[in-house]
């Protein structure tokens, strides 16, 4: 039902002249998606004061809830057609009046990582584009049929929801940017092991695909009900810049069971890190920081090794914001590993001298969809020097592609080797002290990579050749006798 309900939804959303992408469509069914989730909280929540004999005080007023603007029933629980709007009534009601009402939020709450100043965000950076109400009021019709009751309904709606982040990462050129393949995060969160009361950061969520993969590696374990409270209020924690990934952020997160998700929507490199106190830094970090952007020169100011690349900006982040002894794995274009600017030598030698870069993961080709640099992944922990690095030539025996994209299957080995850093065809290792290494040069040299090459005989390559140029002597000879 939930599947069918999403294709519906996309189909009108193509009707509309408003929409035109992936992105377009997926941030619109957020947003409608978000206040549906709320309505159904809010009423959890009412009930579970009723069988307290407790009043629950709503977030929002009566005529801005779900169930008087969006879906009005009637006394069998059937929409009531006589007060729900529709057409140009209900697309002015929604631009507005609910749009300005639910952004006004923002002022009112009591800090950022509340409901309300999430709702404020989301309705102060979004935008309906839904432009005919009678459009509108079929989506709503649609999203209405969805229900977040229960753990089973979550789950599918979760899974459905990661389908639609997917094929939008997929979309365009920036695809990378909001979408990391799932078996690569659920590979680098297992290699972490994050454990309970833990603090989890990631500070270019994106999508919160490295926040989501955590939550479920730790929920999977036997947890108390402390556990699961740690788990909602104090575990999960996240930065981003962008106004649509932060939107799908948080609905992603709802999804997934972590009702008031601490993501913040700000620009993680404008942080100072002079600031930075212990209290401040996390215990993991799981990140794809963004390739290739550029940022202001004031930004840059921050950062001790001043850099355009916006990657090595994170990199320097991420290394501040670990606690000592704390854990990351961080997904970094290769280059970085042998470039010979000055910020790449500098950031390679910060990195080996604050902590143990103990593993590399060097992803093949086609790893990212629309992204065109080949990655690798940082496993590091901070406290103590590089001594020994770890590599794993990732070689899934095939070309990555949209139809035939990275499994699970494809890192079990790494998964697995990681565990003892045992050599094997694609995993070696390669000490590291102080002044042995050029440059502080990081390349991936599989030492085992010198197969013996099945080499053509030179009378092969001469008969090839005498071929064709005997070929060649043929079609000369039709032309000739053509002119």
């Amino acid at each position: 039902m939930f599947e069918q309900a999403f294709r519906n939804i996309d189909d009108v959303l193509w009707k509309e002249a408003g929409c035109t992408t992936e992105l377009d469509y997926t941030e619109q069914t957020s947003w409608l998606l978000f206040l549906k989730y709320l309505d159904g909280l809010e009423q959890d929540k009412a009930a579970e004061a009723a069988l307290e004999g407790k009043k629950y005080s709503y977030i929002l007023a009566t005529p801005y809830r779900w169930e008087s603007w969006a879906a009005p029933k009637d006394a069998n629980g059937k929409l009531d057609h006589n007060k729900a709007l529709t057409g140009d009534d209900l697309r002015d009601f929604v631009d507005r009046t609910l749009f300005p009402y639910l952004h006004a939020f923002k002022q009112k709450a009591a800090g950022p990582n509340t409901i309300e100043y999430k709702i404020g965000e989301i309705f102060g950076e979004i935008k309906n584009k839904i432009h005919s109400g009678y459009n509108l009021r079929e989506i709503i019709d649609h999203i209405d049929e969805l229900q977040f009751r229960s753990q089973a309904a979550k789950h599918e709606l979760s899974a459905l929801y990661e389908e639609k982040i997917k094929r939008m990462g997929n979309a365009g050129r920036n695809g990378g940017e909001y979408y990391t393949p799932r078996p690569l995060i659920r590979a680098m969160v297992r290699v972490v092991q994050p454990r309970i009361g833990e603090r989890i950061y990631d500070g270019a969520c994106g999508s919160a695909g490295f926040l989501c993969e955590a939550f479920d590696y730790l929920k999977a374990g036997k947890l108390t009900t402390a556990d699961l409270k740690t788990l909602q209020e104090r575990t999960f924690y996240g930065i981003e810049k962008k106004s649509l990934a932060y939107v799908i952020a948080i609905m992603n997160m709802i999804l997934h069971g972590v009702e008031t998700p601490n993501i913040v929507h700000a620009n993680t490199l404008a942080l100072n890190l002079a600031d930075v106190q212990d209290k401040d830094r996390f215990e993991v970090i799981l990140a794809n920081p963004p390739f290739g952007g550029k940022e202001r020169k004031e930004v840059q100011q921050n950062f001790p090794i001043r850099t355009g690349e916006t990657a090595f900006l994170f990199l320097q982040h991420f290394i501040k914001f670990l606690k000592a002894g704390g854990r990351a794995a961080v997904v970094i274009k290769n280059t970085f590993l042998s470039n010979t600017d000055n910020a790449s030598v500098s950031l390679r030698k910060l990195l080996l001298e604050s902590c143990n870069l103990h593993t590399i993961l060097d992803c093949p080709g086609g790893t990212f969809q629309g992204a065109g640099v080949k990655t690798v992944v940082l496993f590091f922990e901070k406290g103590a020097p590089t001594r020994s690095i770890w590599y794993y030539q990732l070689d899934p025996g095939r070309n990555l592609g949209k139809t035939n994209p990275l499994n699970d299957a494809d890192l079990a080995e790494f998964v697995e080797l990681q565990k003892t850093c045992a050599d094997s065809p694609k995993s070696w290792s390669v000490k590291v002290g102080a002044g042995e290494t050029a440059n502080w040069d990081l390349s991936v040299k599989n030492p085992k990579g010198n197969e013996a090459v099945a080499h053509r005989s030179p009378q092969d390559i001469l008969d090839e050749i005498a071929a064709l140029d005997a070929a060649s002597a043929a079609v000369l000879a039709k032309i000739r006798a053509m002119l």
